[in-house]
């Protein structure tokens, strides 16, 4: 398998290292044109039309901007891609951009499942129907720092948790684009951008990021919960979510695929 990477982040960095034990090393990676001459001698390129045409995969670990940059030409060229950034899919413009480029040219978009869990539960779930899911995201105080929670809260002063945000996934992902895939992808497998229900709180009592999904429908009721650590490189780069890139790849290559 021949992979190209977008993006030299911790997540994108950790996506490299591993792949490279498991016999998989990227051959190429998709960056800035500013960085093209930084680093190590890896080949780099700076555009969709420079990567080599016999690829047979292509992950994108570089944020919600490099797949509106570069996800419609790598499909249009036929690669299949690897996401974690679900989050920018809840601007119905580029889910309609990435469709019809995957269609034109039989390539697909795999998003993978981030930094949450239980997925394919609920995948399952709404064969059968599902009546309501809530996404809750829980926070330290200092973890919301860059979001719109500071002008709501006094995130400093908290000292119960308190929630800041109450709505659709699909207002979550478009309010706080930093934090937005979690929501997003339990939106892409439950209800839906507009049926999902997100809160979103900031919480003095815990020092981890903490997921939930609670889902109910005809296939009964089920509640999940993740408490994620972040990769040792950047504080703010879920673990999981890099583990799950890795985890799409395996499943892609696997003779048997659960």
């Amino acid at each position: 398998m021949k992979i190209g990477l977008i993006g030299e982040g911790a997540i994108g960095q950790y996506v490299r290292e591993t792949l490279s034990g498991l016999g998989l090393a990227p051959v190429v990676t998709l960056v800035r044109a500013a960085r093209l001459n930084e680093g190590a001698a890896a080949q780099k390129v700076a555009s969709v039309n420079d990567l080599p045409s016999d690829l047979d995969l292509v992950i994108d670990c570089a944020g919600h901007s490099a797949l509106v940059e570069h996800g419609p030409a790598v499909l249009q060229r036929g690669f299949d891609l690897v996401t974690v950034s679900v989050g920018a899919l809840a601007d119905p413009d580029l889910l309609d951009t990435l469709e019809r480029a995957a269609q034109s040219s039989g390539a697909r978009l795999v998003l993978a499942s981030g930094a949450i869990g239980a997925l394919d539960c609920l995948q399952s779930a709404r064969v059968g129907g599902l009546d309501e899911v809530t996404y809750v995201g829980r926070k330290p105080p200092m973890g919301w720092k860059g979001s719109p929670a500071e002008g709501k809260l006094d995130l400093a002063a908290l000292t119960t948790a308190t929630e800041h945000f109450s709505g659709t996934a699909r207002q979550a992902a478009l309010e706080y684009p930093k934090n937005a895939n979690v929501a997003a992808a339990v939106a892409m497998a439950g209800t839906g951008f507009d049926q999902t229900k997100v809160r979103l709180l900031a919480d003095p009592a815990v020092t981890a990021n903490i997921h939930e999904i609670h889902a109910r429908g005809a296939f009964g009721s089920f509640s999940f919960q993740i408490q994620g650590n972040p990769l040792p490189d950047n504080p703010r780069s879920s673990a999981l979510a890099a583990m799950s890139v890795v985890a799409s790849v395996l499943r892609e290559r696997a003779a048997i695929s659960v």
